[in-house]
């Protein structure tokens, strides 16, 4: 496997439920503030689950200083020809790229800067708008912009067209773990020397009727605590009943750690390691040993040339599901066996809800500010660990905490499976 120790993190952009930026969200995070909160966009007084983490929009609520803004980012005749995903990636991508201050104009830059965003599923909202359109007999009103608003490649598409980065163009879909394979396939590009420099991460806005109504279907979204939004998100709980859905976007600015040092850039942290998995199982369920994961943390440490006491934090994917919590748990506890007592795991869903396919890439943000500020995140609600459930868990508040690396987990339906490994730069 490739030694990615050389490639690094020099920017960053965040559009989450606790708001735009960096430093907003964080606190929030810190803080142990919930982004979650009853649906407002549409109506779902018929639906089983009624709530969702909410990139906020309006000037009320605690991230009344983060607001996502859509005119700050794109004109208001992009916005229309764009499903709002891609505002979401885009605008991060924007948050990023103004970090990192790679903005270059000469065509060499230009040719070895590529851009990777994925997404788990798109333009769902613009396709449930669209259909309804045509199936209602008005097909002459059907957007010409349809197609490329909803597809899932054209958040870097998007990305590639405003700053004219020609390098390698492409996205990753697969599942929640999009978000994660889309940075370490990215962190893998610059390895092979394809580019210098990759704009990486995932970005998601499924919150319409039809994907609200379809996970509550799939029963993976939690419905007991409709009237309790920020109590719903609880993993490891005894009391979780599920998901709560997510949106937003995260994108890091990935460059060689030469490229990074010539042209005087702020290092935030180097993408140490990456590993990845199939489960081969089930089409919505983790498989019961929780190998699929095990194996890819596995790989994430092995290529990152690391040993399991190397490790001080772990980003879970923690998504606060009856069966997944469980057995994540158990698969690092198969890994860590014999060296817990230093580690620390969290899941910062229970801040944000389940992001969906840009939930890897937000977590691994959350995971480099962890490392940043030597703080490691609290997991919310957290008030009766399940049996058998007795890591350190971090919860209700965050722990100051020597962390020099940081294992983040993203896995996926289909039994797709990604951990990065991120770390201070020695």
């Amino acid at each position: 496997m490739e030694d990615l120790s050389r490639i690094v993190v020099t920017g960053m952009g965040l559009v989450t439920p606790l708001g735009c930026g960096l430093d907003g969200p964080w606190s929030s995070l810190i803080r142990g503030q919930s982004g979650i909160s009853k649906i407002s966009s549409i109506d779902v007084s018929d639906l089983p689950s009624q709530i969702a983490g909410q990139v906020p929009r309006q000037n009320t609520g605690p991230f009344s200083e983060d607001l996502f803004v859509p005119d700050d980012y794109i004109s208001s005749k992009d916005q229309k020809r764009m499903d709002v995903f891609i505002q979401y990636g885009l605008s991060a991508a924007i948050l990023a790229i103004s970090d990192s201050g790679w903005e270059p104009k000469d065509e060499a830059s230009l040719l070895k800067t590529g851009v990777m965003v994925g997404s788990g599923i798109g333009g769902l909202p613009e396709i449930e708008k669209s259909a309804q359109i045509v199936n209602g007999g008005k097909v002459r009103r059907l957007s010409p912009f349809f197609i490329p608003a909803s597809l899932i490649n054209l958040v870097s598409g998007q990305i590639a067209i405003r700053y004219g980065f020609k390098g390698p163009n492409s996205a990753v879909v697969t599942a929640c773990a999009s978000g994660a394979h889309a940075i370490g396939d990215a962190a893998r590009l610059i390895a092979l020397g394809d580019a210098e420099v990759m704009i990486a991460g995932g970005a998601e806005a499924a919150i319409c009727r039809l994907g609200v109504a379809g996970f509550s279907q799939a029963r993976a979204l939690s419905t007991g605590f409709n009237d309790n939004p920020t109590e719903a998100s609880r993993p490891w709980d005894e009391d979780r009943d599920g998901f709560v859905i997510g949106e937003g976007a995260g994108v890091i600015v990935l460059e060689t750690l030469e490229h990074a040092k010539n042209r005087g850039a702020n290092i935030y942290a180097e993408i140490k390691g990456y590993g990845m998995s199939g489960d081969a199982y089930h089409i919505t369920a983790p498989a019961e040993d929780g190998d699929g994961g095990f194996r890819a943390m596995q790989g994430a440490l092995k290529s990152a040339r690391l040993n399991p006491e190397d490790v001080d934090y772990i980003n879970a994917h923690g998504t606060s599901t009856p069966l997944g919590d469980e057995i994540e748990h158990s698969a690092v506890k198969r890994l860590f066996k014999g060296k817990e007592k230093d580690l620390a795991m969290s899941s910062t869903k229970s801040s944000t809800g389940h992001l969906l396919g840009a939930a890897g890439a937000v977590e691994a943000i959350f995971s480099i500010l962890a490392i940043k500020h030597q703080v490691a995140p609290p997991t919310l609600n957290l008030i009766k660990p399940s049996e058998g459930c007795d890591l350190n868990l971090i919860p209700l508040e965050a722990q100051p905490k020597t962390i020099n690396a940081v294992l983040s987990n993203s896995f996926g339906f289909g039994g797709t499976n990604a951990s990065l490994i991120l770390s201070k730069l020695t």
